[in-house]
């Protein structure tokens, strides 16, 4: 068995980053952030699409770390058992922070989510400062 990848000339550093990809979505290697996300439904209290842009912005260079951001609490702790990290919408304008499988931070105000989340992944000793 085997797998060719090819990409243009003019970008070979798309190819390593694509390999490193392939590797990590087939548990072979873990070189990134790792992200999980919902679909998005009606629950979805957020904007799932530009707060997931914005948290992978804040910490992509967090090598094997899992985090989840979910819209909603229905079946988003669920969905993001085995995420490191989850950020949950809990209401208009609220959010749920997630250790594991468990509840760390409850009806955070949208504003700060981000920070508290930042906050919570040093707090575990799994933060790297650029």
């Amino acid at each position: 068995d085997s797998l060719r990848l090819m990409v243009p000339k003019e970008s070979p550093h798309k190819l390593l980053s694509l390999s490193y990809d392939l590797l990590q979505a087939v548990r072979l290697r873990t070189t990134k952030t790792e992200y999980i996300s919902c679909p998005s439904c009606g629950r979805t209290l957020f904007d799932l699409q530009n707060t997931t842009a914005r948290i992978k912005a804040k910490t992509s260079h967090l090598k094997g770390v899992k985090i989840a951001v979910m819209g909603c609490i229905v079946n988003g702790p669920g969905e993001m058992a085995d995420a490191d990290f989850g950020y949950v919408g809990a209401g208009p304008g609220k959010v749920h922070l997630y250790r594991n499988k468990t509840i760390v931070k409850k009806s955070i105000p949208s504003e700060i989510a981000d920070d508290e989340l930042i906050k919570l992944i040093q707090s575990e000793g799994m933060w790297i400062d650029l």
